[in-house]
């Protein structure tokens, strides 16, 4: 009797609490059991900034190495033959360094992490028109020292600093793809980067994880017929039935940047640059018929507020609001801050997790060296938080991680698992890998509690005081910015309808 009652203890004991090796996250399994508590994911993607830009200095994270306040790491600059060190940098208008393919690859050079200065000052100045060609850099004025090293602090950035304390920051989150935003934002929805040579057919699509057009004068001339043909995250959500939105910015009147990627759909115009709204270019989303589900962000508002949000959401921003050079950093943290309190404010916050994270370093200066999943990533680091009623307090996730566990998170929760892997999700295409089973990537389950009362929400200003300085050197307290109502900025893409 003794001996089957110690077995029932640790049967009760390892259902409870045992470890669950999940694609390389450690999980308990009640916790596991418990992500059918979160009804509605909502990923948050903002521009260009890597982790130690913006939270280099938070406490107990892994950021710029220093010793007594002052960073114990430099980067060589070419031009003055100096090692600059990370400097905090208080100017609401940053300018970061080229953020290509081929400057990611210089940037890490080979685990150093210290070739953000010479790329920056490579194509400094060089007359940029277009600030989202991921070569632009635009001149900073006097003989400031690269802002590429620069970094901000919580007197700066306020909000993201009080749902880091709050809720959890990940300080090993890694941009899926060593590359600009377009390959960044494929990857978010897809798995995968890659150039399609026949409509509709999976097939012919290579891996290519830079997509640039520079030089190439056919890809420069089929610019506007571009179809990515291979299987995306919503082809799975339709046929499970799933409901999902991919909310982006108003309509902005401008032209289309002619170096910028787009397609021909009978999608709406939106001010989102196509390069962060792929999803119109979808073979599975235009055979779906599922179009009118890419939508302006106002009726994100609309169903955080009324209790009608989908299963999964992704919110793009304006250039405006992005935070993606030259733009405000404190337009960019009002925009998100106001898109979090209307989840909070809503109905649906205690059945919501949020992830918010930056599309690319941009860049800017971060001293971890990206691991290696195959040939296209990882890239540099950048931050990554997730708010939810159910998310740990105050805690540091350091599993690494990518936008794939996005990805993974969404299969776990509404797919039963189901990958997007071309032997078993129905749709064959040649991609490298199955990204969302890689042994080295984390899992988000280890950032939430289920067992916990699902907590209160934590309303923030949208116009905190910071610290930051603005364009005309007045604190950014005295020249609030009003969330969600600034302007476009000119040459900002649009689809053609």
């Amino acid at each position: 009797m003794r001996r089957i009652a110690l077995m029932a203890v640790i049967l009760t004991s390892f259902v409870a609490g045992a470890v669950l090796l999940a694609g390389g996250g450690q999980q308990a399994i009640g916790q596991a059991a418990g992500i059918d508590k979160i009804k509605h994911i909502v990923v948050i993607m903002q521009e260009n900034r890597s982790f130690d830009t913006y939270f280099g200095t938070f406490p107990g994270a892994d950021g710029i190495p220093m010793k007594r306040g002052v960073p114990t790491v430099c980067v060589p600059d070419p031009k003055i033959k100096r090692c600059v060190r990370p400097f905090h940098d208080p100017q609401d208008v940053n300018f970061g360094g080229p953020h290509s393919a081929i400057s990611a690859h210089m940037d890490i050079n080979h685990g150093k992490m210290n070739g953000f200065i010479g790329q920056e000052e490579k194509v400094k100045g060089k007359g940029c028109v277009n600030v989202y060609d991921p070569l632009c850099v635009r001149a900073e004025s006097g003989n400031s020292p690269p802002d590429v090293m620069g970094y901000h602090n919580e007197m700066d950035i306020p909000n993201y600093w009080s749902y880091a304390k709050n809720f959890v920051l990940q300080d090993h989150m890694f941009e899926s793809v060593a590359s600009w935003s377009l390959p960044s934002h494929l990857y978010m929805v897809s798995g995968w980067s890659a150039r399609c040579t026949k409509p509709g057919q999976a097939a012919s699509c290579k891996n290519d994880n830079g997509l640039s057009n520079k030089g190439k004068k056919k890809a420069r001339a089929k610019a506007a017929n571009v179809n990515y043909a291979w299987t995306d995250i919503t082809y799975l959500l339709d046929r499970a039935g799933v409901s999902w939105r991919y909310y982006v910015a108003p309509p902005s009147g401008t032209a289309c940047a002619k170096n910028q990627m787009f397609c021909q759909s009978s999608a709406p115009t939106f001010g989102s640059p196509p390069i962060w709204n792929p999803l119109p270019c979808f073979t599975t989303v235009q055979k779906d018929k599922q179009l009118g589900d890419i939508q302006p962000v106002g009726n994100f508002y609309t169903a955080a507020e009324t209790g009608h949000l989908p299963s999964v959401t992704w919110i793009i921003p304006s250039g405006a609001q992005s935070e993606h050079p030259p733009n405000l950093v404190s337009a960019g943290q009002s925009y998100v801050t106001g898109l979090i309190d209307t989840i909070m404010s809503g109905p649906e916050w205690k059945n919501t997790a949020i992830f918010l994270a930056w599309d690319d370093w941009g860049g800017f200066y971060d001293h971890v060296k990206p691991p290696k999943v195959d040939r296209n990533g990882y890239g540099p680091r950048v931050p990554g938080l997730v708010i939810s009623p159910y998310a740990r307090r105050g805690y540091i996730d350091h599993q690494v991680l990518s936008f794939d566990a996005y990805l993974k998170f969404i299969e776990d929760r509404f797919l039963n698992g189901q990958r997007l892997d071309p032997k078993t999700d129905g749709r064959p295409d040649p991609r490298t890998s199955v990204r969302e089973s890689s042994p080295k990537l984390g899992n988000l389950l280890s950032d939430f509690d289920f067992s916990q009362q699902p907590r209160p929400p934590m309303l923030l200003p949208t116009n905190p005081q910071t610290d930051l300085v603005s364009p005309g050197n007045l604190p950014v307290r005295l020249k609030k910015v009003k969330a969600g109502k600034a302007k476009h900025l000119a040459g900002m893409c649009q689809y053609n309808k």
